[in-house]
């Protein structure tokens, strides 16, 4: 008798040959170890345990390894948000950077009369900026349904690549080309930053999951107790803004590097305007129509919009590749499967809740200052005194205190949660007072350092605001049915917020600075009573969100009926009465398990089903 191999077989091989066959089904290593076998004088194979083999390692700690996988699996989180903030960073960066540059060439009437001739430029740039702040006012109707369709991560992947749309769109500036990208802009604006939200919260309670892996709640997949992602959600969230926050140094380098090159000084853009800051009326009245000392070479426009985008399509790959999913194949399915018509009705529903109707005023007044900061407080104050040439470094001042002192959110860590929301907020009311009593006066380049100040405090005014806003957020709603509901409301309320800016644009600068310091006063007012009424326990109303309603009779939901029980191909008509009891005792368990999870919701929460 002979191996497959040529050699001859032991002969306690012939003895048991039930042994050899069993050894030669092993395979290959089975088939080394025989031949090896029998190679070897006075060996007896019978002797050798295959144990030794194929059997658990001796040197193996299981304990170990488990530590090992989960220390991975939370550097793969940490990898997440990082890919998910440079990807925002990016993203946006490129947006602000191209359209300031758009706009400052297109002001130019010179560059309009050289490069375009009648084509109306002016008028294009007032539709696409009609198109990118009113499209947003209907994101709360599609915004929920759009991330429960796609996932969140692809949502996010779509509205990135939304956003590198409209920077190939500037290779061929025409009517049809600008205006409808610009109106995809608006479309997105909601879903990336309201999917962004929800991913970083995610990934914190992922975290948080994968550092207390062995709790009984965590291998039961139950709800973790009230307050436990707290330290995950601000670390995480002071990451992501601080990322976030330095878009708008990276949207000014083109203007830095390119740009700036081009300009006139101040002594000529700035010859016919009289009055600056709280004495302006409108967008700098007086701004000299031409701006641009000599007209950029077409060649090098290209060149600059490469690079933009190239830095867009590098934030799709790092969307695409280095971000995980933020929920199980299972739980994905779980949350789309409670209804379209629920997924529309829900964010309505949700805005029953006093926790959220209180917060309405700071998402109001977070969309105001973002974009005060940009046009008002750099135009008129900024420009109108140092000069267009050095807007680009106010805003990365600004950019770049926003940036680090998001870090400083982390003190919610020791201090009560509202302590940096009300110093961000008194910030901000100390600047809007003096910016109400400030008029720099034109052509002024000594008012220059108080500039500086004042941006870098706005930073961090708007640091703390964001940071904190998000952070509370993700603390008051934990449970992750209902984050990218909440999450879409709070940026909804904010892009409204710029819609209002954008239609104030005509009005005098005290009129704008006023309406900004009530809405701060009315927020900080409301905030208070938020917490004031969640300190005495007035209970909140939130909505009951559905049981998944599934149609799917694959493997996870074989349950009621089970395709594949005996019986189920025509063997047997009837089931035998011991499956019948134990899928009775299934059922009973799921009831049991199911009334004590809506217990424990109604003690932990006090909700009020509406």
């Amino acid at each position: 008798m002979e191996s497959d191999t040529g050699g001859n077989v032991n002969p306690a091989m012939e003895k048991d040959p039930d042994r050899y066959q069993e050894a030669m089904g092993n395979g290959v290593a089975a088939d080394g170890l025989v031949a090896g076998a029998g190679d070897m004088p006075g060996l007896d194979v019978g002797e050798v345990q295959l144990d030794d083999f194929v059997g658990a390692n001796p040197d193996y700690n299981e304990e170990e390894e488990e530590r090992k996988y989960f220390r991975r699996k939370r550097l793969a989180v940490v990898k997440n948000v990082l890919a998910a903030s440079l990807g925002g960073m990016l993203t946006y960066g490129v947006y602000l950077g191209l359209l300031q540059m758009q706009l400052i060439l297109h002001y130019d009437e010179t560059y309009r009369e050289v490069k375009y001739s009648n084509m109306g430029l002016q008028d294009i740039d007032s539709k696409m900026l009609m198109g990118i702040n009113v499209t947003p006012i209907v994101a709360l109707l599609y915004t929920p349904v759009l991330i429960r369709f796609f996932g969140t991560k692809w949502t996010m992947f779509l509205a990135v690549g939304i956003y590198a749309l409209f920077v190939s769109t500037n290779y061929w500036e025409r009517y049809y080309t600008l205006v409808p990208s610009a109106v995809a802009i608006g479309v997105a604006i909601v879903p990336l930053w309201a999917s962004m939200g929800n991913y970083v919260t995610r990934m914190a309670q992922k975290y948080y999951e994968y550092v207390n892996y062995k709790e009984e709640h965590v291998l039961e997949q139950e709800r973790a107790p009230r307050g436990a992602y707290n330290t995950y959600i601000i670390v995480f969230q002071s990451l992501f803004y601080g990322c976030f926050h330095l878009s708008f140094v990276c949207a000014q380098l083109p203007m830095l590097f390119f740009l700036n090159s081009y300009l006139y000084d101040l002594n000529h853009t700035l010859c016919n305007v009289k009055n600056c800051g709280t004495l302006s009326k409108g967008m700098l009245p007086g701004f000299n129509a031409t701006v641009l000392q000599s007209l950029p070479r077409s060649i090098n426009l290209i060149i600059v919009e490469s690079v933009l985008m190239g830095a867009a399509f590098l934030s799709m790959l790092m969307v695409l590749i280095l971000c995980g999913s933020a929920y199980r194949p299972t739980e994905e399915i779980d949350l789309r499967s409670i209804g379209w018509g629920n997924i529309f009705q829900l964010p309505f529903k949700h805005m029953r809740d006093y926790r959220l109707r209180h917060l309405f005023p700071f998402f109001i007044y977070s969309g105001f200052e973002v974009l005060f900061v940009c046009t008002g407080f750099s135009l008129n104050y900024a420009v109108c005194a140092i000069g267009l040439e050095k807007l680009a470094y106010i805003i990365m001042a600004y950019g770049f205190s926003a940036a680090a002192c998001s870090s400083l959110a982390l003190s919610m860590l020791r201090l009560p949660r509202q302590a940096p929301l009300l110093a961000g907020a008194a910030i901000h009311a100390i600047l809007l007072i003096g910016l109400f009593c400030w008029a720099p006066k034109p052509r002024g380049p000594g008012q220059a350092p108080l500039l500086y100040l004042v941006a870098v405090l706005w930073g961090l005014g708007s640091a703390l605001n964001k940071t904190s806003l998000s952070t509370l957020l993700g603390m008051l709603y934990q449970d992750k049915e209902r984050q990218d509901f909440v999450f879409t409301i709070y940026h909804w309320w904010q892009a409204l917020a710029i819609f209002v800016v954008y239609l104030w644009s005509g009005l005098p600068m005290k009129a704008k600075l006023s309406i900004m310091l009530l809405t701060l006063v009315a927020s900080v007012l409301s905030y208070l009573w938020m917490e004031h009424k969640l300190a005495r326990h007035v209970l909140f109303r939130v909505p009951k969100i559905p049981k998944p309603r599934h149609k799917v009779r694959g493997y996870r939901y074989l349950e009621a009926e089970n395709s594949d029980e005996t019986g189920s191909e025509g063997e047997s008509e009837q089931d035998s009465d011991g499956s019948q009891e134990e899928r009775a005792g299934r059922g009973r368990q799921r009831h049991q398990q199911k009334c004590a999870y809506e217990q424990a919701l109604g003690e932990e929460d006090g909700e009020n089903v509406g």
